[in-house]
């Protein structure tokens, strides 16, 4: 994968920093040999960053014709236009295959270039009415991470650029690699979209309540057991009133909910990495039926259990 991402000057280190990190770190694990990030700019050269640093060694344009994915992290403010000349490069390198991204405000030039006419899209909450009046027409939440149509996405503002760059390495090389990558870069791994249109939300991260942690990693060892409401509140040693109120005070989610994404999530791992039939996957996730397994692996993520097995298996067969 050859990524081009975008730099200006003006852009701040987190912003172009993020993409170089996560998708870097998919070369330094040795995960994907062929994983490579080049930076670009309107010439090449250098260009100095919000915080007043230099970075050296940005190419022109001219690197869009290499790259496989281009990535915008930022876009300078106040939200210019694009110029002609970036709009024409940017149609170019999507029409000829390159999926192209527009992380926070990087939404802004991917609007300018008509690629997301008629498409949803996210950006930074505070410029979403911005965006708005940029696109007419296209439909923007705030309540999301981003927005994957498969040849151009768009994430929401700052830290989401991680969980939309985690994203890709997963839809591109699976969830165990992404897996490997967000632990390696000490962050929250998230659910991917993995279709098109697919909307991510975040999965809320680990419990501050040190009983509802202690339920949390009591229940990770028995996805295949009765982890009712009931019965994780019994384990807590509390009312299920109480339990449910301090786990979504503690996690932003529901025991139910949370179960059963800790189920889907191991359902994944084993797709990817066994050649369990789906019964046996259902089965030792805690799923009653593989009938209820199939319906709530395709509700969470747009695909069905075959179909992703296909599509990330790192089993020979």
């Amino acid at each position: 994968m050859r990524i081009a991402v975008y730099a200006f000057d003006g852009v701040t280190m987190f912003h172009l920093a993020a993409p170089l990190m996560v998708f870097g770190e998919v070369g330094r694990l040795g995960l994907a040999a062929d994983w490579e990030c080049r930076l670009w700019s309107d010439r090449p050269g250098t260009v100095r960053t919000a915080e007043g640093y230099p970075v050296g060694e940005v190419a022109g344009p001219e690197v869009l014709d290499w790259a496989d994915m281009v990535v915008v992290p930022s876009w300078p403010e106040p939200l210019v236009p694009s110029t002609a000349r970036f709009t024409a490069d940017l149609v170019r390198a999507h029409g000829r295959g390159a999926v192209v991204v527009g992380l926070c405000l990087g939404a802004f030039a991917v609007a300018d270039s008509g690629l997301l006419a008629g498409r949803q899209a996210v950006t930074h909450w505070q410029m979403l009415p911005e965006l708005a009046e940029r696109l007419p027409g296209t439909a923007l939440d705030t309540s999301v991470l981003y927005v994957d149509h498969g040849d151009v996405l768009t994430s929401a503002g700052t830290a989401s650029s991680i969980d939309a760059c985690l994203h890709l390495v997963r839809r591109h090389l699976g969830s165990a690699v992404a897996t490997r990558v967000a632990r390696s870069l000490v962050v929250a791994p998230h659910r991917d979209g993995g279709q098109a249109q697919y909307v991510e939300r975040p999965l809320p991260g680990p419990a501050t309540d040190t009983a509802v942690a202690d339920v949390q990693q009591w229940a990770l060892t028995r996805l295949d057991a009765d982890l009712s409401v009931d019965r994780l509140a019994e384990r807590a040693g509390t009312s299920r009133r109480s339990f449910v109120r301090r786990f979504g005070e503690t996690t932003g989610t529901t025991p139910a909910r949370w179960v059963l994404d800790q189920r889907l999530a191991a359902a994944r791992v084993l797709l990817e990495t066994t050649d369990w039939t789906v019964e046996k996957v259902a089965a030792t996730c805690g799923f009653a039926s593989v009938v209820t397994f199939r319906q709530n692996f395709a509700a969470a993520l747009g695909t069905p259990p075959t179909v992703y097995r296909r599509q990330f298996s790192q089993v020979r067969r």
